[in-house]
């Protein structure tokens, strides 16, 4: 048996977030990209999370910590972000362990879809 995504959706890796990743398909939705990204971290694909987060805010290099594991994606809330929009929210609350200590970060991030594609803009 496949083991779920890290995102928390049930389809493997390969053919819920990796494909994203890999770049065959852009995320469809503001909470799929938030989903995407979140496995980004979990996965260790910083090149993803710098190519999905919008130039306007995007930092020059990202580094990821090695010691940090993310363990588990909670969606708390979304605000548009469908199909048919251009803007939306998700709020989540994501759990890491680091150093032996668990630990979760919450935030409430905005997308905007330019030339049909989403992207992360910032926390509100």
């Amino acid at each position: 048996m496949t083991n779920p995504c890290p995102c928390g959706l049930p389809e493997p890796y390969a053919d819920c977030c990796g494909r994203f990743h890999r770049g065959d398909q852009h995320a469809p939705t503001a909470e799929r990209l938030m989903r995407s990204r979140y496995c980004a971290f979990a996965v260790g694909e910083p090149g993803y999370l710098l190519e999905t987060w919008h130039p306007d805010t995007r930092p020059k290099r990202l580094r990821l910590d090695p010691a940090q594991e993310w363990t588990r994606l909670e969606i708390l809330g979304r605000t548009g972000g469908s199909l048919l929009q251009n803007e939306g929210t998700v709020e989540f609350r994501a759990h890491y362990r680091c150093r032996g200590r668990d630990d979760s970060q919450h935030e409430n991030s905005r997308f905007v879809r330019e030339d049909g594609r989403w992207y992360y803009v910032d926390a509100l």
